[in-house]
């Protein structure tokens, strides 16, 4: 591309296909509409959500799936209005580009009286609201920096998983800039670490684990945020240690290895579960996130003494920090030195507790659907390669207790725990999905309170035509509030719908889709049944399953009373 140039907007959408996007959520706005002109000649389709905030959902759950996503609002009212979907992906480590079409560059040095801003002059206020929760913050005002600067984020983006805020001028849109950047591919690798400090990192973690008698392996979302997948399932394959996962990090491992022990959730967590990684000599933890709903409200029983925890930016051995030593490194390191032949394993090592069968709990009795009968039994109804996706909520808690097929995807948000994300995660991953594989099915669980905040995104995928399987759980409010506290009270119940008049209501034409309503479990077993008719139908399918108002999964009735406890220590 020697000698010619590229628009400004060009240049950024031809490095976002670089980087395998294909779709761009978002809202049109006149501060970006000129920029949004540029998307079909850059191969990038335009998804238009209902709203902000829904757009920056899908555009999480889309990088989910793709690696890495991108976001478009206006100035202003659209950013804002995205803000709380940011900062998801920012606390859960989601790389999202969000682009924000801002006011020219003349109008900002004239602090000229605008729509869209607070009527004083101030142009800046909004980017810096983005500050703290973007990983870079760029501003495209000098055309000779340009391209720089848009490399720039996108690098961190990607490499940080975590979102970026580029700020685009409309006068600075249709600017013409050299081509020739674009050919070098952006340098998207992880900075070494210190070879000397390293070094004494792997020889310390290689005597630890070979002086271990029941070591165990911990996985958790930083393990999978940071790509690091592919080097724990080959170390779980070499060493052949029980390996564990923890709520945010379902479907890392594969459940049906036969190393894979379930999810440990601290006190939270299957007796069993408990016993295991609580005795064990070594804890080899992965990409740790230890929020309260993910570490079962912090009730942990391992020692720091007796564990080596892996980062994306350090790593610490017991009580001795390594700064700057990247897990992904490591765990190559190991892999290439480690002497598997070393490692002990002892009975009780090798005895880690059956891992769920997919039955309900002996307790579970009668015909009507609880949540102690039916997260079990959905695991024998799910498939290979199934994205899965669980509302804030019930859900949340309850797919802890569903052993997984072989590569499925769960998608959840449980440190950031926005209600009503689900719904717009389950939009863009599964245009993500059809992207990759169009056969990979996807499955959105959501309550009915969740559904009422977001729902409208339903229509966009419907204009898109994905077929996701949306399985409402009708459980008359806000059932993990009340597990927290208001158990009778008013705030939490909702205004009840007819949930199976949206489909319709939103745009789908008849042989578009399928409603179906169970209320018992023979009723859910006779839809799972269906096989071709509902289990793989080619039409998006909206299933309304009525579950009693005050039944709740057994994780979430501890740690429900957890919280509350925990919230009233904190009280002044």
């Amino acid at each position: 591309m020697a000698g010619e140039t590229v628009t400004i907007v060009e240049y950024l959408y031809k490095r976002l296909y670089q980087l395998g996007i294909r779709s761009v959520h978002g809202l049109p706005g006149d501060y970006n509409l000129v920029a949004l002109d540029a998307l079909p000649a850059a191969g990038l389709q335009w998804v238009g959500n209902c709203n902000e905030l829904n757009a920056g959902y899908a555009a999480d759950g889309y990088a989910r799936i793709k690696g890495i996503s991108a976001l478009i609002t206006t100035f202003g009212v659209g950013e804002l209005s995205a803000l709380a979907a940011v900062a998801g992906s920012y606390s859960e480590h989601v790389p999202v580009v969000h682009i924000v079409g801002v006011p020219s560059t003349i109008a900002q040095k004239k602090g000229a009286l605008l729509h869209h801003t607070l009527g004083n002059g101030d142009f800046s206020v909004f980017a810096n609201m983005s500050r703290h929760i973007s990983e870079v913050l760029v501003s495209i005002t000098d055309p000779n920096i340009a391209a720089r600067e848009i490399d720039r984020a996108l690098t961190a983006c990607f490499v940080a998983a975590r979102p970026v805020y580029i700020g685009l001028p409309t006068d600075m849109v249709l600017r013409k800039i050299p081509a020739n950047g674009l050919d070098t591919p952006l340098d998207l690798a992880l900075h070494p670490n210190d070879p000397e400090t390293e070094a004494d990192a792997i020889q310390s973690i290689t005597e630890i684990i070979y002086a271990a008698n029941n070591a165990v392996i911990l996985v958790d979302a930083c393990a999978i945020r940071h790509r690091v997948i592919d080097e724990v399932n080959e170390l779980i394959d070499k060493t052949q240690l029980p390996t564990f996962v923890t709520p945010m990090s379902k479907g890392a491992v594969d459940e049906t290895h036969p190393r894979f022990g379930g999810v440990y959730v601290g006190d939270v967590s299957r007796p069993d579960v408990k016993a295991v990684i609580e005795a064990a000599d070594l804890v080899l933890s992965i990409g740790a996130l230890k929020s309260d709903f993910n570490s079962g409200g912090f009730t942990y029983r391992t020692t720091t003494k007796h564990t080596i925890e892996l980062h994306s930016d350090h790593t610490k051995i017991g009580f001795a920090m390594y700064p700057c030593i990247s897990m992904k490194y490591v765990l190559q390191k190991l892999l290439g030195t480690l002497d598997f032949q070393k490692i002990r394993h002892t009975e009780s090592a090798k005895s880690i507790p059956p891992t769920l069968e997919n039955k309900e709990a002996p307790e579970s009795t009668g015909d009507e659907i609880t949540h102690s009968w039916f997260w079990p039994h959905i695991g024998n109804w799910l498939q290979e390669n199934d994205v899965v996706i669980t509302e804030t909520g019930t859900a949340n808690f309850g797919i802890v207790e569903t052993r997984f097929p072989k590569g499925v995807t769960a998608i959840s948000q449980v440190l950031w725990g926005s209600i009503g994300y689900s719904v717009g995660a389950c939009q863009g991953a599964a245009l993500a999905a059809k992207e990759t594989n169009p056969s990979r099915r996807v499955i959105l669980f959501v309550g009915d309170g969740s559904f009422q905040l977001t729902f409208q995104e339903i229509s966009t995928m419907i204009r898109h035509k994905l077929t996701p399987i949306i399985v409402l759980i009708n459980n008359d409010g806000y059932t993990i509030e009340r597990m927290i506290h208001g158990a009778d009270a008013g705030y939490n119940d909702i205004q009840p719908w007819r949930h199976t008049n949206v489909l319709q209501t939103l745009g789908a034409k008849e042989g578009e889709y399928k409603n179906y309503v169970v209320k018992t479990r023979k009723e859910v077993d006779d839809l799972f049944k269906k096989g071709n008719e509902f289990s793989n139908a080619n039409v998006i399918q909206l299933v309304e399953l009525f579950m009693p108002k005050m039944d709740a999964p057994r994780a979430l009735k501890i740690t429900g009373k957890m919280s509350e406890k925990l919230n009233a220590k904190m009280e002044v």
